[in-house]
């Protein structure tokens, strides 16, 4: 079992060491790009401290009062998954070709699609939790 833990724990401690190598040379480029770093591995950390996480818990502490038993865990999830993918289209609708542009990613339209998906989410957890209060309770 020793062997094993070693056999992931070495790459991973490589990708780990690379991974610094590529973040102190980015930051010691120039000063903005410093500044961008520290904005990111500083401010992202503390912005979700400070921010996210409380919101995140008061949602969560929310939906375990309004929500009925059977109907909890779909709306948790749906919640989850909403979060994400909000998190990952803010870029795209918040600075359109903020960095170079990537004409297979940045020629479309983030709200809408960030729109779809969330509908897509939320059918699905009416889906499932209309399943779960029909089927009997155990």
């Amino acid at each position: 079992m020793r062997t094993i833990r070693l056999a992931f724990a070495l790459p991973g401690l490589a990708a780990l060491v690379w991974g610094l190598v590529l973040a102190v040379q980015f930051a010691l480029h120039s000063f903005r790009d410093g500044r961008s770093a520290i904005a990111f591995f500083i401010g992202g950390p503390i912005l979700h401290d400070a921010v996210v996480a409380p919101v995140v818990g008061v949602v969560g502490l929310l939906i375990s009062r309004l929500v009925g038993q059977r109907w909890r865990t779909p709306v948790r999830l749906g919640a989850a998954i909403s979060g994400v993918l909000t998190l990952i289209a803010v870029p795209g609708i918040w600075r359109t070709y903020a960095g170079q542009r990537n004409p297979g990613l940045d020629d479309r339209n983030y709200t809408a699609g960030l729109l779809v998906a969330l509908a897509v989410v939320w059918l699905g957890v009416v889906v499932w939790g209309l399943l779960r209060r029909w089927r009997p309770s155990p």
